[in-house]
């Protein structure tokens, strides 16, 4: 499992991004597994990053975006940031 952010694990904006993330993976019924592996994440980092311990990199979360079909816009707005 990988070491949470210490400075921005758990942090709101984390949190909701996370959130995010996880809505537009389960509403195109994309397994973590298979959103991991798409987005080339470890499975146990993409687990961290859904429940905001991770303060996820530019390019990852635009894979992240583009293995989910949005923006990564699209997720910032749905996380209310």
């Amino acid at each position: 499992m990988p070491t949470p952010s210490p400075k921005y694990a758990l942090d709101p904006a984390l949190v909701s991004l996370g959130r995010a993330i996880r809505a537009a993976r389960l509403a195109r019924g994309i397994s973590q597994e298979e959103l991991a592996h798409r987005s080339q994440i470890e499975r146990s980092y993409m687990s961290s990053i859904e429940r905001g311990m991770q303060n996820v990199g530019v390019m990852s979360l635009v894979r992240i975006a583009s293995v989910v079909g949005t923006s990564v816009a699209r997720l910032a707005a749905d996380a209310g940031l």
